[in-house]
């Protein structure tokens, strides 16, 4: 053994291990900062430090050890017990608490016992949309709801400018690219009332881009004048009124992934 591996190396931090250390991404969505997405893409964009040097997608980190810090904030681990809410999202909210410009957003809408929490929303509604929401400050949960891998189901309503031609079903289902984006519908389905409101059409997606099914629609002729998400898995609007928000049970929670 050398001289120099006896050395003490009292000023610098021991190698963070797998078995102790997190992606960074998701330490900060586990500290409720945001969505693991939103993350990685501050930490693309270079708002985020890690003992004071720029961090790089893919770096692991010890929450206890390491100075990770976005915008000059310091990140810390979240002690508090996380909270998830379901709420039946009204037409005219924007799901965002970053925008100003936006005049009404969905955290308006929340119980004032729910101001301290930094929450965000685990899929998103276009303000024009309305329908089930999830709105939580736990980052594995909004990550569970909103990669492609899990494929979570999400059934929306919609209605039509016109009723939907059956040749345009399997186009839609097979999809088409879009403005550089690949867009596609899992799958259509008729509505129910479809003989007494033919313009009325139901949609199943496991995935979702921004208005991606209002985009989608309007390539093959149709404007989208209403969509409202009815279900995310198994879990239904079904019970909860217009702008209600209550907070989920964990056998509710098992009901959006079954």
């Amino acid at each position: 053994m050398t001289k120099d591996s006896n050395k003490s190396n009292k000023g610098e931090k021991p190698e963070t291990t797998k078995a102790d250390s997190l992606r960074l991404q998701k330490f900060i969505a586990e500290a409720g900062l945001c969505s693991r997405r939103k993350a990685e893409e501050w930490i693309a964009e270079g708002q985020v430090t890690v003992n004071g040097k720029v961090a790089q997608l893919g770096m692991r980190v010890n929450p206890s050890d390491d100075n990770v810090r976005v915008n000059g904030s310091q990140v810390r681990p979240r002690i508090s017990e996380k909270v998830s809410l379901i709420m039946h999202k009204p037409r005219g909210f924007a799901c965002t608490n970053d925008d100003p410009h936006a005049e009404r957003i969905v955290f308006d809408l929340l119980p004032k016992p729910y101001a301290k929490h930094r929450l965000f929303c685990a899929g998103r509604l276009d303000k024009d949309s309305e329908g089930l929401l999830v709105i939580t400050d736990d980052g594995a949960l909004a990550h569970r709801l909103t990669h492609p891998s899990s494929e979570v189901t999400k059934l929306y309503m919609l209605k039509l400018s016109r009723p939907l031609e059956p040749d345009h079903v399997p186009l839609l289902e097979k999809g088409r690219k879009v403005e550089g984006e690949f867009l596609r519908i899992d799958k259509v389905l008729h509505s129910k009332s479809n003989k007494k409101f033919p313009k009325r059409v139901e949609v199943e997606m496991g995935h979702g881009k921004k208005r991606e099914i209002r985009r989608l629609f309007a390539t093959f002729g149709y404007t989208v004048e209403r969509l409202k998400r009815v279900s995310i898995g198994r879990f239904s609007i079904r019970n909860l009124s217009l702008g209600q928000v209550r907070e989920l049970t964990q056998a509710e929670i098992d009901l959006l992934f079954a």
